[in-house]
C-alpha cells in the first residue's frame, strides 16, 4: 500500500481484536518513531500490551475497545508543539495503515498511566493515538468540498487542488475540518501555499492543521511549493 492508498484507505478505529503486535511490526513503528522523533523534536513513544489507559469511564464513552496498544504524543512545551504532534502524528498513523493496522487519534477518552511511560517536567501530553488489529476498517465520514477550504481554480496549479483533496482525507476532531489553503503565487520562482486553522469550540484546530498539512504535501508533492 502506497501513502497515497493509505490516506484513502484510513478511518478512525476505536474497537480492536485482542491480538498483540507482531515483533517485525513493533520494530518498524520504532524505528520510524526514532526519526520521527529527531525530526520533529518530539517524544512520541509506543505502548504495547497495556490495556489501562483505554479501560474505565472515559474510554467506555469514546466506545473504545480492547486498546492494548498505544502511541503516547508528547514533546517539550512550546507553541508550536501541538502542530508538530499532528503533522509528526500522522506520518506514523499512516505508515501503520500500510502495515495493516487501524488507529484512532484520541483527545480525552483515555486515562494517564505514568508508570507505563515517560513525559517529562518540561514537556506536554498532547494526546494518544490508539493502535492495533481493527474489527472493522472504520467508516468514511462527510467532507467539506475543495471550495470551501480553499481558492482552488482553474487558474491554480493542478497539484493544488490534489493537495487540498489529500488534506480534506485527513482526520481531524470530530471531523471539525477546521483549516484552509490559500495559493498565493509565486516567489523566487517558488510557488507558494498558506495554511491556516480556523476557529474552533472544540479545540484542536492546531494538531489538525499539522496532520492536514503533511496530507496536503503527499498529494501535491512537497517539492512543488514552500509554505508561506
Amino acid at each position: 500500500m502506497t501513502m497515497q492508498e493509505a490516506i484513502e484507505a484510513r478511518h478512525s478505529v476505536r474497537a480492536y481484536k485482542d491480538l498483540p503486535l507482531s515483533e517485525e511490526i513493533v520494530k518498524l513503528l520504532e524505528d520510524e518513531l526514532v526519526k520521527l522523533n529527531n525530526e520533529g523534536q518530539l517524544h512520541i513513544q509506543l505502548i504495547c500490551n497495556e490495556p489501562k489507559a483505554f479501560q474505565g469511564t472515559m474510554a467506555k464513552y469514546g466506545k473504545f475497545r480492547n486498546v492494548n496498544n498505544y502511541l503516547v504524543m508528547a514533546g517539550k512545551k512550546a507553541e508550536d508543539l501541538d502542530e508538530r504532534v499532528g503533522y509528526y502524528g500522522e506520518q506514523i498513523v499512516l505508515l501503520a495503515q500500510t502495515l495493516g493496522l487501524n488507529t484512532c487519534w484520541v483527545g480525552l477518552s483515555y486515562r494517564k498511566v505514568p508508570e507505563a511511560y515517560n513525559v517529562g517536567k518540561d514537556e506536554k501530553l498532547v494526546c494518544m493515538i490508539a493502535l492495533g488489529y481493527g474489527e472493522t476498517q472504520g467508516v468514511p465520514h462527510k467532507i467539506k468540498t475543495v471550495e470551501q477550504v480553499s481558492n482552488a481554480s482553474d487558474i491554480t496549479p493542478s497539484w493544488f487542488r490534489k493537495g487540498v483533496e489529500a488534506a480534506l482525507l485527513a482526520p481531524t476532531a470530530v471531523n471539525q475540518q477546521k483549516f484552509s489553503f490559500e495559493y498565493v503565487g509565486m516567489n523566487n520562482n517558488r510557488h507558494q501555499v498558506r495554511a491556516k486553522k480556523g476557529i474552533s469550540m472544540i479545540g484542536y484546530t492546531q494538531m489538525d492543521l499539522g496532520i492536514a498539512k503533511y496530507h496536503f504535501e503527499l498529494g501535491a508533492g512537497k517539492d512543488n511549493f514552500d509554505w508561506v
